[in-house]
């Protein structure tokens, strides 16, 4: 029998790797806690990566492409890196607006 969703545990893993990353993000966002200022270059990328690995988590596991065909799979990632470079590009826009 060929099994094509993903099992409990599998889900389970992923969900607990997924709130390992996103007390990270957290963690992160709040060590600079010094009022409204833009986070360091290294704690943006960390969020950024973190991310980045939680949307691919979520796609190949919950929406369980990683049984899809490739154009499928490289069209979704393609699309999350593609928001993650926009929020990097607006991140790093802003930041060098503040310190020009």
């Amino acid at each position: 029998m060929h099994k094509t969703l993903p099992g409990a545990r599998r889900l389970i893993i992923t969900w607990g790797i997924l709130m390992g990353l996103t007390l990270i993000s957290m963690l992160s966002a709040q060590l600079f806690e010094t009022g409204w200022q833009a986070l360091p270059l290294w704690g943006a990328l960390l969020i950024l990566i973190s991310t980045g690995f939680k949307a691919h988590q979520v796609l190949m596991v919950y929406l369980n492409l990683r049984t899809s065909t490739p154009g499928w799979k490289g069209a979704f990632v393609g699309l999350a890196l593609l928001t993650l470079a926009l929020i990097l590009s607006g991140y790093l826009a802003a930041r060098y607006q503040l310190l020009g």
